[in-house]
């Protein structure tokens, strides 16, 4: 069985990517991107994109000591 829900890609406050459902309310921290479609194709966006998994916080942490 097909999912038919409409998603939407999601990053949060250490640039981490989710998608979440189109319309539902998000959690504390997150933000939508202009970016939705069916769950595939959301995923698929993420994976295009999300070139470093590290937290933001991290790569901050760890540019630091370069």
């Amino acid at each position: 069985m097909e999912n038919s829900l409409t998603y939407c890609v999601v990053l949060n406050e250490e640039e981490q990517y989710s998608i979440w459902p189109h319309g539902k309310a998000l959690p504390s921290g997150w933000r939508v991107l202009d970016i939705s479609g069916s769950k595939a194709e959301c995923l698929h966006y993420i994976e295009e994109n999300w070139n470093d998994m590290r937290p933001l916080s991290l790569r901050r942490q760890l540019g630091e000591r370069d």
